[in-house]
């Protein structure tokens, strides 16, 4: 079973290439849309700004491949700024129109929070639905987070799991196969780990039915 890692020139590809190889499977960092759409699962990475990165998917007609990804129910798990492009639309440096695979935006954190931002270190993952397939009989734990814009979900359903940072802030969504982190599990130790194991257990699962 291979993982996809969509390498489209935005992405922290090293380090969640690595991780997915730690955990026992193969890893593919690619451009191919061929390789993308015939991989078991699907991770799109990300870091920078929401508009440059869409930017460079549609440039490179990734957009519309990972748009054929999530509609064919192949698992397809966004990272941070990745999780974030899988919205409609995000308002980093204007308003940007995202991958609109989950409805919602992304906004900056509002300045009357009193938190700082960018919203960086590590911070407690509270479960909103503890028995979804992605984080099933995980006790809750810290994940490591570095961004300044947040995903607001339209739909109440598609929210996982919270952090708190002057207030709720979305950590983990999922709709069908489609499943996003706006932390970096790769960097978030055992808790990290054990939340991408889950996907790519999710992934190997779909291969086989």
């Amino acid at each position: 079973m291979s993982i996809a890692i969509v390498d489209y020139g935005r992405g922290n590809l090293h380090s969640v290439s690595k991780a997915v190889e730690r955990l026992g499977y193969e890893a593919v960092v690619t451009g191919d849309a061929k390789v993308i759409r015939s991989a078991s699962g699907v991770i799109l990475p990300g870091v920078g700004a929401f508009g440059d990165a869409m930017e460079h998917l549609r440039s490179s007609g990734l957009d519309r491949v990972i748009q054929e990804v999530a509609s064919a129910g192949q698992p397809l798990l966004g990272v941070c700024l990745g999780m974030q492009l899988l919205f409609t639309r995000g308002e980093e440096y204007g308003s940007h129109e995202g991958l609109n695979i989950l409805p919602g935006e992304v906004v900056r954190f509002a300045p009357d929070l009193g938190v700082k931002v960018p919203h960086m270190g590590w911070n407690r993952l509270r479960m909103t639905q503890p028995e979804h397939p992605l984080v099933q009989g995980l006790e809750e734990g810290h994940v490591y987070f570095v961004h300044s814009y947040h995903a607001k979900p339209e739909v109440e359903s598609d929210l996982l799991a919270v952090t708190d940072y002057g207030g709720p802030v979305t950590a983990i969504v999922g709709r069908g196969h489609v499943y996003g982190m706006q932390f970096h599990p790769e960097k978030s130790g055992e808790m990290g780990m054990r939340l991408l194991r889950q996907f790519l257990e999710l992934a190997e699962a779909e291969k086989r039915a």
